[in-house]
């Protein structure tokens, strides 16, 4: 609507010395097209607006995404949601094995524990997770998890969805091993900071949570 009032203006301006017929076939002109832009932009929307199922086991938008023998089932897209939400399922086949100390500069995170057994760290303070329980993460609070079961399955969502899709895409195509700076750039590259090292496992057994 506003380049639409700017171009009406704009004729108003000149319609002292423009023919009325003119005049009147430029208003027209200038006066559909921003309806015909929102009657397309209504139409993005509805395609925005359908549901959709996603099956148990599918990875429904990049097919299963590896990582070693560990497996990335994208759920929900950041498209899917104009970068509001982004879901996916992890399966990890890895005991002893997780993330390093870090944060998220803008997104939140909330983990399902659908499978196993996991210890977490938040800011402070350090929990055990087993199945059915969940975890919130806020934005820019340093956080790392280590999963303690042989597999382990968790749903895990990112609000807004930020560039965290495009960090596993990256991660997954991945044929080699990165140094210690390149995993920290890749970080920095996707709105992330390595602050600290993965959790000792040895150091959170005694945990009660």
């Amino acid at each position: 609507m506003i380049n639409y009032a700017h171009h009406l203006s704009f004729c108003l301006i000149k319609c002292s010395v423009m023919k009325r017929n003119h005049f009147i076939a430029s208003v027209l002109t200038l006066a559909t097209t921003p309806f015909l832009s929102f009657s397309q932009f209504q139409i993005a929307n509805q395609e925005k607006e359908q549901g959709f199922k996603i099956r148990a086991g599918e990875g429904r938008k990049y097919g299963h995404l590896k990582l070693k023998d560990n497996i990335l089932d994208v759920k929900i897209a950041g498209s899917d949601t104009n970068g509001s939400l982004f879901i996916f399922e992890q399966t990890w086949f890895n005991s002893g094995t997780g993330t390093p100390l870090h944060l998220h500069y803008s997104q939140d995170e909330i983990f399902y524990i659908l499978e196993g057994a996991y210890y977490f760290q938040v800011g402070d303070e350090k929990y055990q997770l087993q199945k059915g329980d969940n975890i919130f993460l806020p934005r820019k609070v340093p956080h790392a998890w280590t999963q303690v079961s042989e597999k382990g399955v968790m749903l895990i969502t990112l609000q807004p969805a930020g560039m965290f899709e495009n960090f596993l895409l990256t991660v997954a195509a991945l044929d080699h091993d990165l140094t210690p700076a390149a995993v920290a750039k890749m970080f920095k590259d996707h709105e992330m900071e390595i602050v600290g090292p993965p959790l000792n496992i040895a150091s959170m057994k005694t945990l009660t949570d």
